[in-house]
């Protein structure tokens, strides 16, 4: 590693010691995952590139912002709204935290009996091994379960935080709650980096996540191509990594990948055979680097041609809609656009198995696999109204409860190999 970024992270107060074994882990496990598959498109060099320098060059860009007074802000969740930040003239961050690494450093706090996400992402900052943790100057947080609100109290003894609440319901009411939250939001924000937002900033930070949300649209439409032109691992990184990459860089590779996913789909390449089992994977959300149902569906023989989770469809399926040039309308559209997702904190849900349907339908799947984190209640509750609804419209479904372990990776895998067997076509 370069001794500049030894020097960066010192100066972060990085633990060099555990953060040199993360960082020695992770690399045999993305040379495995990733770089020993063969046929996968050229376009996937640059998130080589980018994993491969996962703790460098963005954290010295983000370094770079600081050092003229810009603010950079890190979220955990798709709800807090990202426009905001840009048009402030910050940077919004997302935080990875899908490593089994940093779960021992936040168990002597946290209940063994809470979920590998929560954990782990306390664990980042109690351990002092994420440069993006201390990198930013506010962690922003949401009331999208009790343990992840609960742990955010902990950790802004640690970190600068700032808390959003996320209703339960969508109706007018709650709609007017969010909207509230979002306004209070973008004071919060204004306040941080001493920069007012105005009409044309909002304006052109909706435009550019939009274009970024566009590029990932593209991307989902063409695996639904037969054969699937790319693989479930990569698409699943190319969304991972536009969680933290600079957004208009992002938006050009993504539309540069999906160039080359045309001339596959047009040439009728694939990443495997046509007549391959297709899976979509729905429920929790797979931070980086948590590779693992992925792994082990594609190295059973199937392919996932699609994600219904948060590091997936819900992240990039709703724009935020063109409005007046009026701040007010704008915070209004952006905040309507959020209250879109459609997250299992919600009750009733129907519009998340709705989509569900919809997904498995328009991917052409012979089966959906519900991957829900250990102790994730919400989504293992909503699981039965999705095993439900699915069995009404003949679509098969494997429940999958797992953590970031690789402990259980042999009986998945069985359970896995069984599933397409029941489901190939």
């Amino acid at each position: 590693m370069a001794d500049e970024n030894v020097e960066m992270w010192e100066k972060l107060g990085i633990d060099i010691e555990k953060h040199n074994a993360l960082l020695n882990r992770l690399g045999p496990a993305y040379q495995e995952i990733f770089l020993s598959r063969e046929n996968r498109p050229e376009g996937m060099g640059f998130y080589d590139f980018v994993v491969g320098d996962i703790h460098g060059i963005r954290v010295k860009e983000l370094r770079a912002h600081a050092a003229k007074g810009g603010k950079v802000v890190a979220t955990y969740c798709v709800f807090v709204p990202e426009e905001i930040v840009w048009a402030a003239g910050g940077i919004p961050v997302g935080l990875c935290a899908g490593a089994q690494f940093s779960i021992p450093m936040a168990e002597p706090i946290l209940s063994r009996n809470t979920c590998a996400l929560i954990k782990s992402s306390l664990g980042f900052k109690l351990g002092l091994v994420c440069p993006y943790v201390q990198a930013s100057h506010l962690i922003v947080g949401e009331t999208t379960c009790d343990g992840k609100k609960k742990m955010f109290e902990i950790l802004n003894e640690y970190h600068p935080v700032y808390v959003m609440e996320v209703p339960n319901k969508k109706s007018e009411r709650s709609q007017e709650l969010w909207l509230g939250e979002v306004r209070a939001f973008k004071d919060v924000i204004e306040d941080l980096t001493g920069n007012k937002i105005t009409a044309d900033s909002l304006a052109e930070a909706i435009d550019s996540v939009n274009a970024r949300r566009r590029a990932l649209q593209r991307l989902y439409n063409l695996r639904k191509a037969s054969p699937a032109p790319i693989s479930g691992r990569d698409a699943l990184l190319v969304t991972q990594v536009s969680f933290y990459d600079d957004v208009k860089r992002n938006t050009q590779m993504i539309n540069a990948l999906c160039d080359e996913l045309d001339e596959r789909v047009a040439s009728g390449q694939g990443i495997a055979p046509e007549g391959t089992a297709r899976i979509l994977v729905s429920g929790c959300p797979q931070a980086i680097p948590n590779w693992k149902l992925h792994q082990v569906i594609e190295s059973a023989g199937a392919v996932v041609v699609g994600e219904e989770t948060c590091t997936g469809t819900r992240f990039f399926s709703e724009l935020v809609p063109s409005v007046d040039s009026n701040l007010d309308k704008q915070i209004e559209a952006v905040a309507n656009r959020y209250m879109n997702i459609h997250c299992a904190c919600f009750t009733p849900n129907e519009e998340r198995l709705d989509d569900i349907v919809r997904l498995a339908r328009e991917c052409k799947v012979d089966g959906i696999i519900h991957y829900n984190l250990q102790f994730c209640h919400t989504y293992a509750t909503e699981a039965a109204q999705v095993e439900k609804r699915l069995e009404k419209e003949g679509l098969p479904l494997l429940r999958i409860e797992t953590d970031y372990s690789d402990e259980d990776t042999g009986q998945i895998k069985n359970r896995v190999e069984a599933f397409l067997e029941m489901v190939k076509p």
